[in-house]
């Protein structure tokens, strides 16, 4: 009953000789990859890992981290994936909250390590997951599975754990997720229905495998015994080779990395004519962006999923068809689409109240895919976590054909003379600019106003923009009260989250710096 390694079982036993994986020259059929994350759980247990224990990793993407998760599962111990993103000194934070006995490092961080280790005394063995001379005091992840004999699964399933995904930790230190094998079953089963994965075909990961938005379309992919493509970092350029070389068909590209690769030199279409579904979210697309990418692919479908670690992660989608209709009309694209089904959702005021339709207010929502509650916090777990309502902490309105518009995070808003403005309906504006790359939409300190609407602007190659530009253009596309006041222009990448999310926090602080507050 909801057990996540069932699928690979199923999988390995109808397709055992078609590829499961494909990390450059290293490849392994279903068969293969069942035989290999039996033997690693067999070690992990050798290694002390009973049920309920927490197994780290720290990697960039490749077929040893999906191995990492059903070996950590089958073992019946939790997974606790960490960010490629984060500082030694965040990293071993998660370590010692999660209390995990086990690292798996690969070459990339095995630098980090050293500092891990000086802030993270609960580790007992770490495990080197690369190619190559196995660095002094790590063990040796192929000698490892080599050494041991299959096993047994422990088959945990339900409400037992299945891991602690931390969330961004853009602000402070972060907090433990804990899902559940019955939340993360449920999600893969409502992707695999929703994204067509039942076709077959293959896989590209492209967007971190640390991160739950990845997992939850892997573990759709999986399900229907798809080929996996490993992509270790994003480039633009590697993407748009393996989506040819592999004849790729699936894949997660976020906003940002779409805007990479239509905006690439090299960029080819007849390179992604073989993608027949693509999932973007982690922020809503910029309808500039988006009405390019259909423009280029109109026979691809896309499909936008929206969500959170707590809710492990998915609430809502907009399809493929709502995409095209929404094309031709206009209006829907710039939604994040209706509740998936088994998640319901509230759009709430500040005492929980339920709003009517087109009124803003916090996103509530409630499925089987929910968060059984923060690790360690049960404050904090309390304050979110409501009669199984999890308080997202997005402001959104829903209109009268239940389609959800996410407005923006609630603490992102800007009170600008007394009025609310919301930073995606300011940046949608902006991005139909045909000069503008991307756009980061913040509020700093005013006199006037409390505060007032500025635009940081990435230009295209070559354009030339100016403030006055950006000003007639958003003129009678927004109110004007929602109107930038100011812009600046940069050449540099946005600073990212490891979802992809532009961290406006690092964009506010040289605005606010000598404030007593980020706020007027």
């Amino acid at each position: 009953m909801y057990n996540l390694t069932q699928p690979l079982k199923t999988v390995a036993m109808a397709k055992p000789n078609k590829l499961a994986t494909i990390m450059g020259e290293r490849q392994h059929t279903w068969s293969e990859m069942q035989d290999r994350v039996s033997r690693l759980a067999k070690g992990l247990r050798d290694l002390g890992v009973n049920q309920g224990d927490r197994v780290a990793m720290l990697s960039l993407n490749s077929d040893r981290y999906l191995e990492y998760y059903y070996a950590v599962w089958w073992s019946g111990g939790l997974v606790v994936p960490l960010n490629t993103r984060w500082s030694a000194t965040e990293n071993a934070y998660a370590l010692n909250d999660s209390g995990a006995k086990i690292l798996l490092v690969d070459r990339a961080f095995s630098l980090q390590l050293d500092d891990i280790q000086k802030e993270a005394n609960g580790v007992k063995s770490v495990i080197f997951c690369d190619d190559g001379e196995v660095p002094a005091g790590m063990l040796d992840y192929e000698a490892l599975i080599r050494g041991y004999q299959p096993c047994d699964d422990a088959e945990r399933s339900g409400d037992d754990l299945a891991g602690i995904y931390y969330t961004g930790g853009t602000t402070g230190f972060p907090k433990g997720v804990m899902l559940s094998h019955q939340a993360i079953w449920y999600n893969n089963v409502v992707n695999s229905v929703n994204v067509n994965y039942n076709r077959g075909g293959a896989y590209l990961h492209a967007a971190p495998m640390f991160h739950l938005a990845d997992g939850a379309y892997s573990g759709a992919t999986m399900s229907s015994g798809m080929t996996h493509v490993f992509l270790p970092t994003f480039d633009p350029q590697r993407a748009m080779d393996m989506v040819e070389q592999y004849s790729v068909t699936h894949t997660i590209l976020v906003p940002t990395m779409w805007g990479m690769v239509l905006s690439h030199p090299q960029f080819d279409p007849e390179k992604l004519k073989s993608l027949h579904t693509c999932i973007y979210g982690a922020s809503p697309m910029p309808e500039g962006l988006l009405s390019q990418l259909l423009e280029y692919f109109p026979n691809l479908n896309i499909i936008q999923g929206y969500g959170q670690t707590e809710m492990g992660p998915v609430i809502t989608n907009l399809n493929a068809e709502d995409h095209r209709e929404g094309f031709k009309q206009g209006g829907k694209l710039r939604s994040a689409g209706v509740a998936v089904p088994g998640v319901e959702v509230r759009i709430c005021d500040e005492n929980g109240h339920d709003l009517a339709n087109g009124e803003v207010g916090e996103i509530y929502a409630r499925s089987p895919g929910a968060m059984s509650g923060y690790w360690n916090l049960p404050k904090q777990t309390e304050q979110t976590l409501i009669n199984g309502w999890v308080k997202t902490g997005d402001g959104a309105y829903r209109d009268e054909d239940g389609f959800i518009f996410i407005v923006d995070r609630v603490k992102d808003m800007i009170v600008s003379g007394g009025e609310n403005v919301f930073s995606a309906e300011v940046e949608n504006a902006i991005s139909t600019h045909p000069d503008v790359e991307a756009v980061a939409v913040i509020g700093i300190p005013s006199d006037k106003w409390g505060e007032a609407v500025h635009a940081i602007v990435i230009p295209k190659r070559d354009a030339n923009l100016t403030e006055d530009s950006i000003f007639s253009h958003t003129k009678g596309k927004i109110a004007n009260y929602k109107q930038p006041r100011s812009v600046s222009f940069r050449e540099e990448a946005f600073p990212l989250s490891g979802a992809g999310k532009v961290l406006k926090r690092e964009l506010r602080e040289p605005y606010w710096q000598d404030k007593t507050s980020a706020v007027n």
